[in-house]
């Protein structure tokens, strides 16, 4: 089975940068109404992950969850974390570097039985 997520060097770098600033961290993928596209990075044992969370993987050694019903609408998708310009969310770790984390997806191939 291959990755449901990923990250891309640029990504893992700013991870890197986070976590010897903060410790251990979690991503949350934001099912929010604003900015759907931006994976939210909080201290690993400062968010508590809810029932209907799923894990779709690792990026770094950073675990990355995704609410039950946005996984359900995504499932057929790869996303790939990246970094960009501009200021991560009000409670995101990567919030006032002036680069913040952006998911973007693949559709990825869907196996049917035969």
């Amino acid at each position: 089975m291959h990755a449901k997520v990923t990250a891309t060097p640029a990504a893992l770098e700013l991870i890197a940068e986070i976590v010897a600033e903060h410790g251990p961290v979690l991503f949350h993928q934001s099912g929010g109404c604003c900015d759907g596209s931006s994976p939210m990075c909080y201290p690993l044992d400062g968010f508590i992950v809810g029932d209907h969370d799923v894990l779709l993987g690792h990026i770094g050694d950073a675990p990355f969850y995704i609410g039950a019903s946005q996984f359900e609408a995504w499932k057929h998708t790869d996303l790939i974390i990246d970094v960009v310009p501009g200021r991560g969310g009000m409670f995101s770790l990567d919030n006032g570097r002036e680069k913040r984390f952006l998911t973007r997806s693949t559709i990825c191939a869907v196996q049917t039985g035969i």
